[in-house]
């Protein structure tokens, strides 16, 4: 590896953060609201400056606050909001221009250590950091980029090495969001603080696993970014198989991001590369007619695949994964089936009635959450044997979970690693997913509200997909 796994000690705690792009629609949607919950928790007391190319002064852009954080569903209170909009201020002005980075050299002159967040197209990425640096703005400081970080392995270690030539290593942090989910952070603790489930967390005791990232919406006003992203890269190569590697990793050796870090690039270097003969690519009927979307697009919008974690606790363990939009539902959930007895002592007809396998859920969006559907009940005559579902529901025992991009933002300012992805693991995942970046065939069609392509029922050695409820505690 030639990435220095960071420890959270290391890194220096912010005194200002720079939002660039905060006239964007991932600051509308996503960063502008989850810095007011900051605020209303007490964990954000320090100015916010915003860069962007608008004609903004500070009142337009705290009205935009308010707006974004009404819609993103959150009841005002307005002692907070007063607090929050008295930390916003903006510096407008295009990232090509000069003279937008000396007002920002000046904005935050006097302020300290400051984390610069690029919440901006990553083509841009490496024009603003060399602006910052040209600037001056690179010393005490850190440089935070959003994904994707590439689009395959190659421009991934090009964009690696572009940034490094302004902000090193220890100052240089890259967005998942995942990383800043409390449920998929929860999938290691569930691992690894349970007696009850390290034992049987190998080859010997599970049979298969199904990861499923599910969306029952479309692209929407997405079009011209989707098309030239596709699931594949949208979701797959970074979100899910994070989520892999929290499910598959081996305990770290400590508590902090250096060996969780280690740990996530072993279990992917074991990880084989897709094989396109275990893949399944499809495309919503209608997707083509969307505005921004190429009328010959071949831009999966479902993708599927079989996958191998070849080392001494998952060798011959299948890992089936499946990503899509206009789905049946939207759920995200990982579901862990455990083998079966050696005998079958409870099923009567073994055709009709044979006993279900035990089955863990970890929902980690929506009403996240950990389920196990245990068999309780003795097979009556024409009947199978009882299922029932035990589990937690998080919000019911922890309240409300932080938004993720709380958890990154506050990362961001505080300096801790452990929310953001290692490069080590980046380039791993893009190996992974290398041999089916580019497909040779086109997407297979399948309508918007079923569970895609039947192809995708057919991957090799799958019986099926487990059923997902739009809630984890429905009745399948």
């Amino acid at each position: 590896m030639n990435d220095a796994l960071t420890n959270p000690a290391d890194l220096e705690k912010s005194d200002a953060l720079v939002l660039f792009g905060i006239s964007g629609d991932l600051a509308k949607k996503m960063l502008l609201p989850a810095l007011y919950r900051l605020t209303e928790s007490g964990k954000l007391t320090v100015p916010v400056i915003g860069v962007a190319a608008t004609d903004w002064d500070d009142d337009a852009l705290r009205r935009h606050a308010r707006d974004a954080v009404v819609a993103a569903g959150t009841d005002i209170d307005e002692a907070v909001f007063s607090r929050f909009a008295a930390r916003l201020s903006i510096v407008a002005g295009d990232f090509a221009d000069d003279d937008t980075f000396a007002r920002l050299r000046e904005a935050v002159t006097g302020l300290g250590f400051v984390t610069h967040y690029l919440a901006i197209p990553p083509a841009l990425f490496t024009k603003v950091a060399a602006s910052l640096a040209e600037a001056g703005l690179n010393r005490d400081s850190r440089l935070v980029v959003e994904k994707p970080f590439g689009h395959d392995l190659d421009s991934a270690r090009e964009l690696q090495d572009e940034l490094s030539d302004y902000f090193d290593n220890s100052h240089l942090l890259r967005v998942d969001h995942f990383l800043g989910n409390r449920a998929v952070e929860s999938l290691m603790v569930s691992r690894f603080a349970n007696t009850l489930l390290a034992p049987i967390w190998h080859r010997s005791y599970v049979d298969n696993v199904q990861i499923t990232l599910a969306e029952d919406f479309d692209v929407s006003d997405r079009g011209s970014f989707y098309d030239a992203v596709g699931c594949l890269r949208d979701v797959v190569q970074n979100h899910m198989l994070q989520v892999l590697a929290f499910l598959a990793m081996d305990p770290p050796s400590a508590d902090h991001a250096r060996a969780q870090g280690l740990e996530k690039w072993r279990v992917l270097h074991a990880t084989r590369t897709m094989d396109p003969a275990d893949t399944v690519r499809g495309q919503y009927s209608g997707y083509r007619d969307v505005e921004g979307v190429q009328p010959d697009s071949t831009t999966e919008t479902y993708f599927a695949t079989r996958m191998f974690v070849d080392n001494w606790r998952w060798s011959g363990v299948p890992f089936y994964l499946r990503s899509g939009k206009a789905l049946k539902v939207s759920a995200t959930e990982v579901v862990v089936e455990l083998r079966e007895p050696p005998l079958e002592l409870f099923g009567g007809d073994r055709d009709r009635t044979q006993t279900p396998p035990n089955l863990i859920r970890f929902r980690i969006d929506g009403d996240t959450g950990i389920r196990a559907d245990l068999v309780v009940g003795k097979a009556e005559e024409n009947t199978g044997p009882m299922t029932v579902p035990i589990g937690v529901d998080y919000a019911e025992v922890l309240g409300r979970q932080e938004l993720p991009y709380e958890n990154i933002l506050h990362g961001a300012v505080e300096g801790d690693p452990e929310r953001f992805a290692f490069f080590p693991v980046i380039q791993e995942a893009w190996r992974i997913v290398e041999p089916v970046l580019a497909p040779d065939e086109p997407p297979l069609p399948y309508a918007p509200g079923s569970w895609g392509p039947e192809a995708a029922a057919r991957l090799p050695g799958l019986r099926r997909w487990h059923e997902l409820g739009a809630r984890l505690f429905d009745d399948d």
